[in-house]
Formats: C-alpha cells, sequence, structure tokens
C-alpha cells in the first residue's frame, strides 16, 4: 500500500530531528511527506530544508510567521495537504506531530493492519512520554487513536470531510468518533508504541494550563458531566496531585457557565456521550467482579 504523510510543524526546533530522523529511518518509506512550518518563530523551517535537500521525497511549505499556536491553522495544513497527495494515489495519509518518535519498522507495521482489514479506517498505538504509558493509564481503550500520529485510510479520511478546522483544539478526536459513527473500525494496536517528546497539550503553555483547556474541551466537544466527574477524581490522583483534576473541573465548568459554542453535531455529541457511559459501565463492573473475587478470596 502506499502511504503519504503530512506534518505542521510550529516551534519544534528543539525536537524535530527525532521526527525527521525516525521517517528516514522506515523500513517502508512513504511516497511523500509534505511538512508545512505554520508560523514558526524558531529555526524549525531551516532544520527541515536541510533534509528535504538530501530527501526528494520530503517536500516544504513555509506559513507566515504570527504569534500564537493555533488548531485550526493545524487542520487547515492537514486539510490543503492532502489535496496537494491527492495525485499521488495513496491509499494511507499519515498526521504525524513533529515531536514524536518510534521504530524502524512503525509504518510498516501501520500498514500491514490496513492491508489485513479493509475497514480499519483509523490505526495508530499507544504512546509514551516521560514516565507515562498511554496504554496503562488513560480511559480513552485501544479504539482511540491519539493525535501525534494519525493513520488514515484515504477513503475514511474523504468520508469523515477531514479535519474540523476548531481553534480550541479537538479536531483529532472529532476525526476519530466521526469515524467509529460512521461504522469505520478505529485501533491503537498495542504492540508498539510512538515516544512523545513532550508533555501532551503543554505547548506554548504549562501543565496545570494544559488541563484546564482539557476540561474545555471535554465541554465543547460534548462529554458527558456524569464522565468528567469520574474524570476529575481520577486526575486528582496524579501529578500534580488535586491540582491537576481541580484545573480540569474549572475548565470543564467555565466552559459549561460560557456556554462555550461546541464545533460538533448533535449526532456525534450522543453518539460521544454513549460511548464515555459504555466505558464508565465496563469499569464499573470489573471492578465488581475482582471484589466479589476479593471477598470469595477472604471467606475461603
Amino acid at each position: 500500500m502506499r502511504y503519504g504523510i503530512i506534518t505542521s510543524a510550529r516551534n519544534e526546533a528543539g525536537v524535530i530531528e527525532n521526527t525527521l530522523r525516525s521517517v528516514c529511518d522506515q523500513t517502508i518509506r512513504p511516497v511523500a511527506w509534505l511538512i508545512t512550518d505554520d508560523g514558526s518563530t524558531d529555526a524549525t523551517g531551516e532544520i527541515v530544508e536541510k533534509y528535504a535537500r538530501t530527501h526528494t521525497w520530503i517536500r516544504f511549505n513555509r506559513r507566515p510567521v504570527r504569534k500564537e499556536r493555533s488548531f485550526g491553522s493545524k487542520a487547515e495544513v492537514v486539510n490543503l495537504s492532502f489535496r496537494q497527495l491527492e495525485g499521488e494515489k495513496l491509499d494511507v495519509v499519515v498526521n504525524l506531530d513533529a515531536d514524536v518518535s518510534f521504530a524502524p519498522d512503525y509504518f510498516q507495521f501501520l500498514i500491514s493492519k490496513f492491508e489485513a482489514d479493509p475497514r480499519l479506517g483509523i490505526a495508530g498505538t499507544p504512546f509514551t512520554e516521560q514516565g507515562y504509558d498511554s496504554s496503562k493509564d488513560s480511559f480513552e481503550g485501544d479504539n482511540y487513536v491519539a493525535g501525534p500520529c494519525q493513520a488514515f485510510r484515504t477513503s475514511c479520511f474523504q468520508e469523515i470531510g477531514g479535519y474540523v478546522p476548531n481553534r480550541a483544539g479537538g479536531v483529532d478526536w472529532i476525526a476519530v468518533m466521526s469515524a467509529r459513527m460512521k461504522g469505520w473500525t478505529v485501533r491503537a494496536f498495542p504492540e508498539k508504541r510512538f515516544h512523545h517528546h513532550r508533555t501532551m497539550g503543554t505547548a506554548e503553555r504549562g501543565p496545570l494550563h494544559a488541563l484546564y483547556t482539557y476540561g474545555e474541551k471535554d465541554y465543547y466537544l460534548g462529554g458527558s458531566p456524569v464522565w468528567e466527574i469520574f474524570r476529575v477524581l481520577y486526575r486528582m490522583t496524579k501529578k500534580p496531585l488535586v491540582g491537576g483534576g481541580i484545573a480540569l473541573l474549572l475548565g470543564y465548568t467555565s466552559a459549561a457557565i460560557r456556554r462555550v459554542r461546541r464545533p460538533v453535531t448533535l449526532e456525534l455529541m450522543r453518539f460521544h456521550r454513549r460511548d464515555q457511559m459504555r466505558k464508565l459501565r465496563a469499569v464499573f463492573t470489573s471492578a465488581l467482579h475482582l471484589h466479589r473475587i476479593d471477598s470469595f478470596s477472604l471467606t475461603e
């Protein structure tokens, strides 16, 4: 299968060579890799240009410098790049952030999964950060593919209409949920990992600010308040202890009070909330089962 990569990079000079080296070392290289410097104020563009001069399949674009990071701009870059790659007749297109790294057979592994399952619409893997593994410490499960590395079957990307531009973020989540709602399989395969070199959501902001914005995002993406309560309680057990959960709660309630406009359809919001309730039931059922086993063991 033929695959291509799209990357929107902004102020990634300190980490982007990890990504460049990882892709260049792949056992199966992409047909093309479109990298757009989305208004960087550092040396990101110069680093990419150095690699593009020696790898003809790397294509580089540069957008005007701007002061702030914008997820809406990222969506626009990805959608535009996808249209630019249409002439390549790609089977799979990958949205890849510029702050990740992975093993040389990473994309060969993902392509094999698309070849094995014609209904696989979005594929990826769990990821690691410093002291964190998303497969062990996340509510999302294996039917969610994290935004830093999302591989789309081209027909799936077309059917969901690409990324929905949203200045506050969540474009990768909307894509995943839209694909699932339309009947595509979405899977994060646990056999491999990619490494995220910066804590998710902390680009140009601190950890507590990032958690506050995640709380806002949970609201405007249509998340259930019941789900959010349990997420806040769970987050309070992680670093930063208590404060992280409070920041998450403040973000959600602030967005609810301000009635922030939701960029998702009512249909998608209902699908999302049903999915959250299903996950909660699964968690409680599992906990009850373990409690019964423990009680039985104590009475023996």
